[in-house]
């Protein structure tokens, strides 16, 4: 088994229902963050992280993140026509960032069951799974690469932690975790939304995963969890028993765009990092509050 990490899994069949009604016909992964929708922040940090396959677990009403990612030639010629070359060429090259598959998910709800959907596809080595509805400004190493490095010197899967404070770890799965190198920790258990007096640590264990294809396995022997549904974390802990897991305290922002607060932080601080709008929004900002 090649232990190089070329495959990445999305699941995008959730129904985004913290946005309704505005994700009721429009998947919630294609909400824009400035001009972009967030599964392509996603996707170009992938790209970026040394990604070539990226494998979308979809469902019903997500058509239009299919779309997204496939060519659309009518649309390019029309643009190069109207003199817009340089839209023309942004909007070719996002079918050509990576080789996209696109499978429907079968199986019961949770976030367990788009990554066994993916098995066939991933087959005998290692590979991601990131959200599509959160990610990092990284500018200078992207978080997959963060991950990938710790899994190319030790094998073994690999978690995203990140500091949070301390009234938040009511929100998040709470790793308890030895710190073996500077900012690698080897994670002895997930205490899920533990709250400030029962947290065991600050370390937040986010969207971004590298995982040995024996998850696949642990998944099928995962008996159905909370409200009936598969979780990743069920697995995880199976694995745990057999052997190491690492997680990596990824440097950058990260945003959640799936909820509200995140997705309205994640707009402000990209159109403050645009050239084009920067001085106008930061005015604008100014002006009302």
């Amino acid at each position: 088994m090649s232990n190089k990490i070329r495959k990445l899994v999305i699941p995008v069949a959730g129904l985004g229902t913290r946005f309704l009604p505005a994700t009721k016909a429009q998947p919630k992964e294609m909400l824009p963050i400035v001009d972009k929708p967030i599964i392509q922040y996603v996707v170009e940090d992938a790209v970026k992280s040394g990604i070539t396959d990226i494998i979308m677990v979809t469902g019903p009403s997500k058509r239009a993140v299919e779309d997204h990612f496939s060519p659309n030639y009518e649309l390019v010629n029309l643009l190069k026509k109207q003199g817009k070359e340089e839209i023309a060429e942004e909007v070719k090259k996002i079918s050509e960032l990576a080789n996209f598959i696109f499978i429907r998910q079968k199986g019961p709800y949770g976030n367990g069951t788009p990554v066994l959907c993916a098995k066939d596809v991933v087959g005998d080595e290692p590979f991601a799974v990131m959200w599509g509805d959160e990610f990092f400004y990284a500018p200078e190493k992207p978080q997959l690469k963060q991950l990938i490095e710790v899994y190319e010197k030790y094998s073994d899967p690999v978690l995203t932690a990140y500091e949070v404070a301390e009234k938040d770890t009511a929100r998040y799965g709470i790793l308890d975790a030895l710190e073996v190198e500077d900012s690698i920790y080897q994670v002895k258990n997930i205490v899920e939304k533990p709250g400030p007096q029962k947290a065991p640590s600050r370390l937040a264990s986010l969207g971004g995963f590298i995982f040995n294809p024996d998850i696949f396995e642990a998944l099928e022997n995962t008996k159905l969890g909370k409200d009936g549904e598969l979780w990743l974390v069920d697995a995880v802990f199976k694995l745990l028993k057999n052997h190491p897991i690492y997680a990596k305290l990824v440097k950058g922002t990260y945003y959640d765009t799936g909820s509200k607060l995140g997705y309205l932080k994640a707009n402000v601080d990209f159109a403050l990092r645009d050239k084009k709008l920067a001085d106008d929004f930061r005015d604008y900002l100014r002006s009302v509050i």
